[in-house]
């Protein structure tokens, strides 16, 4: 399973929404689940942000 928790601590260099999302993107293909347990720190977080990481990852 997935957490968006871990993405975000194994990835510090992550600077804005739109990486992070490219990321969920990328994982997908390693993972079968996607646990959202926090929410993304970038001031470019969309108000959609939970919406946009399922569907990246689905």
């Amino acid at each position: 399973m997935l957490y968006l928790s871990e993405l975000l601590i194994q990835n510090p260099d992550l600077e804005s929404f739109e990486q992070l999302y490219r990321l969920v993107l990328e994982s997908k293909q390693r993972e079968m689940f996607f646990r959202i347990d926090v929410k993304p720190p970038f001031p470019d977080t969309p108000e959609n942000w939970e919406d946009r990481l399922e569907a990246a990852f689905t």
